[in-house]
């Protein structure tokens, strides 16, 4: 899902340019790891849910070759090297595809990150799906979104999904077998991120330990019960994050976190993707807000981030003054 919406500044001063898109954060209301291929990628069966939380980019065409990546809101440099970023990825792999505009040969994107580096709520790939939607739009949808949700697979497992209007979906194989589910009603949703980060690498090699040792084979086959994922009491019942017991025995405040969300009343509280944020689902915004002070104030060093589910397209613009934020201290 990205939307149009919220107007970036000119860096010349010169005024604002044209309305950017928002590239939502995501959160893993379920997560399993199947088998592992030949090719060392793993199979997985996940149900998505995005928020409100977001980054917002602007994509152009430019006459000049090469792929032009500035951020704001960050260093330019904490996101590692700019030849690696997926949304630069994202804007080759277009580029190179034998329907692109052969006389569009440069791109800039202007990228306001918000959401959390390397903490398992997929704002790289969500960039990268923008990215790929809007330069799709920007040449007259020469690809339409099943060549995009193929061309996102070769990216990371998140990128499909979000080339998706929906809220929420299921997803295995690669994440890029998908059925988009209708949405459920908004949840207040709190994120505790601990400044801690686990490469997906990392995650992926501390699981296969975990299996080794607990002598704990792959996941088993299931029936998944569309009455399971009709509300969130039914949510709260399957939620569960295959990453959890392999990454806590390493960073017990994983589980710490867990707890106190838990503690504070969200129903489900868990792992998002391979960490490090821990998520919980509340209620009541003042719930939420209750929970994300208890977080912050536990001096653990983790940040806590209020925000909501996202409903869908139709879905309000985030921005620093919108429906989240950080818990003021």
């Amino acid at each position: 899902m990205t939307e149009r919406g919220e107007r970036l500044p000119n860096e010349e001063g010169g005024g604002d340019v044209e309305p950017g898109i928002r590239a939502p954060a995501k959160v893993n209301l379920f997560l399993r790891i199947l088998a592992r291929e030949e090719d060392g990628y793993h199979q997985i069966e996940t149900l998505f849910q995005k928020l409100e939380l977001a980054d917002t980019l602007h994509v152009s065409l430019e006459e000049e070759p090469g792929v032009r990546l500035e951020l704001e809101g960050v260093a330019q440099n904490s996101l590692g090297p700019v030849e690696e970023n997926l949304a630069v990825r994202a804007a080759r792999i277009y580029l190179d595809h034998p329907k692109a505009d052969a006389a569009a040969s440069g791109v800039r994107i202007l990228l306001r990150k918000n959401i959390p580096h390397g903490a398992g709520l997929g704002g790289g790939s969500s960039d990268a799906a923008a990215v790929l939607r809007e330069l799709d739009r920007l040449m007259g949808d020469r690809l339409g979104a099943r060549e995009l949700v193929r061309l996102g697979s070769r990216l990371g497992a998140d990128v499909p999904f979000f080339v998706l209007d929906a809220s929420r979906a299921l997803a295995w194989g690669r994440g890029d077998r998908l059925f988009p589910l209708p949405p459920l009603a908004p949840r207040d949703v709190v994120l505790a991120v601990p400044p801690v980060r686990v490469p997906t690498p990392r995650a992926y090699a501390r699981l296969a330990e975990h299996r080794r040792r607990e002598k704990a084979s792959v996941a088993e086959g299931r029936i998944i019960d569309p009455e399971e994922l009709s509300d969130w009491a039914g949510i709260a019942k399957v939620a569960e994050n295959a990453f959890e017991a392999a990454l806590e025995d390493a960073h017990p405040e994983f589980a710490r976190l867990r707890g106190q969300l838990r503690d504070a009343g969200a129903r489900p509280a868990l792992l998002s993707g391979s960490g490090s944020a821990v998520v919980g689902f509340f209620e009541s915004r003042e719930m939420a807000l209750t929970a994300a002070h208890l977080i912050e104030e536990a001096g653990s060093g983790a940040r806590a981030i209020v925000t909501r589910t996202s409903i869908g397209p139709s879905d309000p613009l985030v921005n620093a003054s919108g429906p989240w934020s950080r818990v003021p201290r």
